[in-house]
């Protein structure tokens, strides 16, 4: 994931997230690891190709966003990037869950994904943003302190 000082229309973020909360809830209720999967590559092109190149995001662009018009506000990319990191980390481990017969394991790590997805949607409150940003506080103050 490369530093990117880029931004993002914030309703193009909770488009995907609506999307993403719809793809995990179909998920849950069928322990599909093929779509799973699916979802996990679509994390993977949203956290290291950009949002921009991210399925939903073209989706987003191409058919509401022309319509919406211009957004008031933007957001920077760099937060919701390493969320789609983490949804990734998630979907990869519910994929493994299931392929290896431990359904349990793959509801859990989807169930994780669904509810910060769910979140994104529902509220506009994005989870993995706000992991990255404590990190970020986190890691400025650790280097402030002596070792």
């Amino acid at each position: 994931m490369a530093g990117s000082a880029s931004f993002v229309d914030p309703r193009g973020l909770r488009f995907a997230a609506t999307v993403t909360a719809i793809v995990l809830a179909v998920v849950l209720l069928t322990s599909s690891a093929v779509l799973l999967a699916v979802q996990a590559v679509v994390f993977a092109a949203g956290a290291f190709g950009g949002l921009r190149r991210a399925p939903y995001g073209v989706l987003f662009r191409r058919t509401l966003a022309r319509r919406l018009g211009k957004p008031t506000e933007l957001e920077p990319e760099l937060p919701p990037r390493f969320a789609q990191a983490v949804g990734l980390g998630f979907a990869v481990i519910g994929v493994l869950g299931y392929a290896v017969g431990l359904g349990w394991l793959g509801i859990v790590a989807t169930a994780f994904a669904f509810i910060a997805a769910f979140l994104n949607a529902a509220f506009g409150y994005c989870l993995g943003c706000e992991f990255y940003l404590l990190s970020r506080r986190v890691l400025t103050i650790r280097k402030g302190v002596p070792a």
